[in-house]
């Protein structure tokens, strides 16, 4: 069963297989999503990223989730460290991370709202952009149980939730012009 959930909440409290991370390509675990998994799942995290980092921004690349209750962390590099995020690289690291979590078999996944802290990209685009490849990756054969949105504070959860519904609208409303047409 394909399922999109938001939750408003701390990434790094998330009992799934991976958590996405908003990271730079430097793959410094600063502050934001980056900082809160860098505080709970402890130091090996920074240091596997030390040993695969630099990655090329609009990539991603698999950790272990060291004392987190996720299995894996998957970096999804947005932009340069000290950089900011443009649609193209939210929307190109998303899908890398997405491949990677269909590749290790990820039933359960939880992403933030890649690029819209310190990467100052607009928090209705990261959304917009976010559903569109969580979609694309369902029809590459991707087969998550849960993708879940973990967003901080409840601005952000609105505008997720206010982008789901504008969605589910456009969808029966073209359902219904189908229907007329015939």
């Amino acid at each position: 069963m394909n399922r999109v959930t938001l939750l408003e909440g701390d990434i790094s409290d998330q009992e799934v297989d991976a958590v996405v991370n908003a990271a730079n390509a430097s793959l410094v675990l600063g502050s934001g999503v980056a900082g809160a998994i860098r505080e709970r799942g402890g130091p090996t995290i920074q240091a596997e990223c030390d040993a695969k980092g630099p990655i090329e921004v609009g990539r991603a690349v698999v950790t272990g989730g060291g004392d987190l209750p996720a299995s894996h962390v998957i970096h999804a590099a947005v932009m340069e460290l000290g950089g900011v995020a443009s649609e193209e690289n939210v929307r190109a690291s998303l899908s890398h991370a997405l491949d990677l979590a269909r590749e290790l078999e990820c039933a359960r996944l939880a992403c933030p709202a890649l690029g819209t802290g310190v990467g100052g990209l607009s928090m209705q685009r990261c959304a917009e952009i976010s559903f569109e490849q969580v979609e694309a990756s369902f029809k590459r054969g991707a087969a998550f149980e849960e993708v879940r949105f973990v967003l901080f504070g409840e601005p952000a959860y609105r505008v997720f939730e206010m982008v789901r519904d504008a969605a589910r609208v456009a969808e029966q409303m073209e359902r219904i012009r189908q229907r007329t047409r015939k």
